[in-house]
Order: structure tokens, then C-alpha cells, then sequence
């Protein structure tokens, strides 16, 4: 596990090696602007509180992590792999992409980044993009069923290379909107939370940058200057849910500032007293005290 005692050596750090010798060689062409070690050492600090608080690390384990080419992705790579350079992340880890066929997929871009930098890789072809073109109708939504083979196939590389979790890019703004369309389209409250175990209970799925803004990962992809690949290469639609409500919560932050970090907040604060779930509270129990009448 990590534990606190080791902020410290993270700050220190900081100043040492980012940008310069001593760094990943990832990092070797990494700003040098001080905005930029800001945002970096924000990024590495939610990450371990992260990893800390949902006991996602034990030493000597090896971690797949799910390299999509998009931002998220490259950022949770980075992070983990900077952690791993500072000897913070005691853990192996495997990059893999799993290239799912679709049109014009540039498939070389990764191979060559992880290359360059000397990252240890699978890249796994499988063709589930004609599976869900077969299956699903014509100008349905594809992204559910295309997740849901994805998300299988990294469960069994995972297996097959020996790791015990698979580590996934989402973050913040991914959870608030999985809360909502939780809410709204299926009736529960539910998000996306930083560790669980899958069905079969052999795999843990991990997700270091959940309580990461989507903007500072952005900002930092940026300046770091990955070479994204699009999440439309299958013509992916426009007016998703997921994509409306980013729109709405978009909006609702421009109104109202610091409000995902409200409803943040309120995802790691509940009280299952004040909801309506008799399987979480049991509410059979609550009664009022005898009262003993006053003597006249």
C-alpha cells in the first residue's frame, strides 16, 4: 500500500525530476513552465491519495493498463509510469492496446509511442467492430456493446499476461455522468467507483484518475503533446445521452461554478438513512422511545 509518509518524498520530487535527468524518458521533452509542474504534481497526488484510499496497490503485482490512444488513457500511462520512475508505484506494468477494427485505425501510432519510450506493450488485434456492426441496428447507439467486448478481451489478456487488475483512464467528470445517467435512464444510484471486482472475482479494475478533472487531464495531454487517435473512428453519434449531459453539466458549471466538485463530493458522502433503499438501511429498527407520562 502507499502510505503517507511518502508525500513527502513525492514534493520533494517534484522539483528533481520532472522535465529533466533523472525523469522517465517519457517526460524528457515535458514543459518546463511552472503552470505545467503544477498540474503534473497535482495529477501524481490525486492519483496516490487515490490509489491509498481504495487500497488498489500491493507490491510485487503486475497491472494491465488499457492504452486507448485518447487522452485519459495516455495521461493514466504517464502518471503511473512516473509514479513507477520515482519508486513510488511498486508494481509491473503491461501497456495494451486492443485495436477492435475499425476503419482507418492508425496502427502504428501506438506501437511507435511505446516503442520510443521503451514501454513494455501487447497490442492485441480483434475484429469486434464488424460483431457490433452485425448486432446492433442500424443507427443504434453502438458504444454499450463495443465497451462491453472490449472490456472482455482486456479481462482475458489480463489473465493471460498474468496481472491481477486492469487499470482504466476514467476520472471524474466520467463518474458524475455515469451518476446521472445512472439516475435518469436507469433508475439507481450508481457511479463509477476507483476499484471493483469483476463477476468472475479473479480481476480487480482500477481506475487511478477517478477523482481527476476531466479539464486538468486534457491540459496535460496537451502539453505533453501524446498523439491522440479519435473515438469516432466508427462513426460514433452524435446526441449520445452520455453526450448531452456533458453538455448539461458543462452548462450547469459555466452558471454555477465548483458545482461537480459538490456533486463529487456527494458521491463519497452518503447517508443511506436519507434514501429510500430498505437493503441499505434498515429502517424497521427505528422507534421512538418509550415515554413515561409526567406524575401529575
Amino acid at each position: 500500500m502507499l502510505d503517507d509518509d511518502r508525500h513527502s518524498a513525492t514534493d520533494a520530487a517534484d522539483t528533481e525530476s520532472e522535465g529533466g535527468e533523472g525523469a522517465h524518458p517519457l517526460f524528457r521533452d515535458a514543459p518546463g513552465s511552472v503552470g505545467f509542474k503544477k498540474l503534473r504534481k497535482r495529477l501524481l497526488r490525486q492519483a496516490r491519495d487515490t490509489m491509498q484510499t481504495y487500497a488498489m496497490v500491493r507490491p510485487g503485482a503486475r497491472w494491465l493498463v488499457g492504452l486507448s490512444g485518447g487522452k485519459d488513457s495516455y495521461t493514466l500511462l504517464a502518471l503511473l509510469l512516473d509514479l513507477q520512475w520515482r519508486g513510488l508505484l511498486p508494481v509491473e506494468l503491461l501497456a495494451c492496446n486492443l485495436d477492435q477494427g475499425q476503419p482507418n485505425f492508425p496502427k502504428h501510432i501506438l506501437p511507435d509511442f511505446l516503442t520510443r519510450y521503451g514501454i513494455a506493450h501487447r497490442i492485441e488485434y480483434r475484429d469486434t467492430y464488424s460483431v457490433v456492426k452485425e448486432k446492433v441496428p442500424e443507427g443504434a447507439t453502438t458504444c454499450a456493446l463495443c465497451s462491453r467486448l472490449r472490456r472482455g478481451n482486456l479481462y482475458r489478456i489480463a489473465r493471460e499476461e498474468g496481472c491481477e487488475a486492469l487499470v482504466l483512464g476514467h476520472h471524474l467528470d466520467d463518474s458524475i455522468e455515469t451518476f446521472f445517467l445512472n439516475m435518469l435512464h436507469g433508475g439507481k444510484l450508481s457511479a463509477m467507483p476507483g476499484k471493483l471486482l469483476n463477476d468472475e472475482g479473479d480481476l480487480t479494475v482500477l481506475r487511478p484518475l477517478i477523482r481527476s478533472a476531466e479539464e486538468d487531464i486534457a491540459r496535460f495531454a496537451e502539453a505533453m503533446r501524446f498523439p491522440i487517435i479519435p473515438c469516432d473512428l466508427c462513426g460514433s453519434q452524435e446526441g449520445l445521452q452520455r453526450s448531452a449531459l456533458k453538455g448539461f453539466l458543462g452548462d450547469l458549471e459555466r452558471r454555477f461554478p465548483g458545482r461537480k466538485e459538490t456533486i463529487a463530493r456527494s458521491l463519497s458522502t452518503v447517508k443511506p438513512s436519507h434514501l429510500l433503499d430498505p437493503n441499505l438501511f434498515d429502517f424497521a429498527q427505528l422507534q421512538p422511545h418509550s415515554r413515561t407520562d409526567p406524575t401529575p
